[in-house]
């Protein structure tokens, strides 16, 4: 029975993402580099673990994977712009809605990514976990960050924090009832790739940099990112 594994790993998962979002609240004082950290760990997601699984799923056609990726990212883009109205605007909520949510999603679909490798077999139900374990400390982290980042307070961003950490037992749960296809899995995953780039990019990375220019903010953001590609390298 593959489920009991499942969940355990899935309820690893939720307690490694309220680990991240708890240590990311404790070190608002140093928000700059939390924020530079946190802006390279999300494009790190993007490029070293959802697109890379995204084009092992898409069965050879790059150029759909590729089209998803950019319309997660141009979708996201024209989302935000009309919830967000101004760029500059830092205590506007709904942008940090718009990114927790993400974030809480994409949860979600490690929950389930986990439910169906491990339908595949024992041995794909780890590597999966395994990746999903060494990233999801990022995604705790990325969810307070980018909700605080937009004038939430600590019991809000706690509590997307929970729905965060809630989201892979969730997806565990959805993975019993669903078997998406491969290909279908790929382009939701690249979409989601789309997001994260636009995520890290365009909004934490800026944050930081304006937060407190320097080498000292933009060494975080390659620490962020060297991180996830060591966790995904690890986990491979």
């Amino acid at each position: 029975m593959h489920s009991l594994p499942v969940f355990v790993f899935a309820l690893f998962t939720a307690l490694i993402t309220m680990a991240g979002g708890v240590l990311a609240l404790r070190l608002k004082s140093r928000l700059p580099l939390v924020l530079g950290f946190s802006a390279g760990a999300v494009v790190g997601v993007a490029f070293f673990d959802l697109l890379p699984e995204a084009f092992r799923l898409g069965g050879g056609d790059n150029s759909l994977t590729v089209g998803a990726a950019a319309l997660g990212f141009f979708l996201y883009a024209m989302v935000d712009r009309f919830a967000g109205h101004d760029h500059n605007c830092h205590d506007d909520p709904h942008r940090g809605v718009m990114g927790a949510a993400t974030f809480s999603f994409h949860s979600l679909l490690d929950g389930l990514a986990m439910g169906l490798a491990f339908q595949v077999s024992r041995q794909a139900g780890l590597v999966v976990a395994a990746a999903v374990l060494a990233h999801d400390f990022a995604d705790g982290l990325n969810t307070v960050n980018v909700v605080t980042r937009h004038g939430a307070s600590r019991g809000q961003a706690l509590r997307w924090l929970a729905a965060d950490a809630a989201a892979p037992l969730l997806g565990a749960c959805l993975s019993l009832l669903l078997s998406p296809a491969p290909t279908v899995m790929g382009l939701v995953l690249a979409g989601f790739g789309g997001f994260f780039l636009y995520i890290g990019a365009c909004d934490l990375l800026p944050a930081s940099q304006r937060a407190k220019s320097g080498l000292v903010t933009m060494a975080a953001t390659f620490a962020g990112a060297g991180f996830l590609y060591l966790a995904t390298r690890l986990a491979a």
